[in-house]
């Protein structure tokens, strides 16, 4: 599985079709602030963070009398821990992150895609930035708080490859809320044999989520 590069892509995904709605008003620059987790509950956990990314879309935006290129620009703050994995061994194999992506309004309309998109949705983005990952299967959903707010988070299995060793994955993944100027989604990856060790830490680490973040906190890994 395609841990560094993992959810890269939603933003970019996502946000593409965003920078074409932006074109068309004329709003040419975007950007989120970085969240994280706070330092409390990453060591409760054992998850360090180890990136803050950058993660920019840019479009041209096409006729209309409309000219130029519309700049999206999403951060996506990744965790991980070492885990065993029957199999395969010791190796970072349980990740969370935290995405966030500017909330664009007009009249008092949000334009960002990602408020409103379904925990499904999302998984639909997510599956198409991974390597290897497959038979995505949506399990069960419960109620989070993750900064004061009430939001789904939901569970998915999938199959998914470490060192070419077939692994079933958890992920659970919550819907967007609000981050002050932005959205955030988080979203936690673990082997499923290790759910009842995982997936309490994945809920804490959502609930847990802070727009204060430290970014010399985060290593190469």
């Amino acid at each position: 599985m395609n841990r560094r590069n993992a959810l890269a892509g939603l933003g970019a995904a996502g946000l593409a079709g965003l920078s074409g709605c932006l074109g068309l008003i004329g709003m040419a620059q975007h950007e989120s602030t970085p969240a994280g987790v706070e330092e409390t509950t990453r060591d409760e956990t054992g998850y360090e963070q180890t990136d803050v990314k950058e993660i920019s879309v840019e479009k041209d935006v096409p006729g209309g009398g409309l000219t130029g290129t519309v700049s999206v620009a999403n951060y996506m703050t990744k965790h991980e821990k070492a885990v065993e994995i029957p199999l395969v061994g010791r190796q970072r194999g349980a990740v969370f992150n935290v995405l966030t992506s500017p909330k664009v309004s007009l009249l008092g309309k949000q334009l960002n895609p990602v408020e409103d998109m379904s925990t499904k949705e999302l998984i639909g983005l997510v599956e198409n930035n991974y390597s290897g990952i497959g038979n995505i299967q949506h399990e069960s959903d419960t109620d989070v708080t993750v900064r004061d707010q009430s939001t789904t988070q939901s569970r998915f299995t999938a199959d998914a490859k470490f060192d070419g060793q077939s692994v079933t994955v958890d992920f659970l993944i919550t819907k967007a809320v609000d981050a002050d100027d932005d959205l955030l989604v988080t979203i936690g990856v673990y082997p499923k044999q290790l759910r009842s060790q995982e997936e309490p830490n994945v809920t804490a680490l959502a609930e847990a989520a802070t727009t204060q973040v430290d970014r010399n906190a985060s290593s190469d890994g």
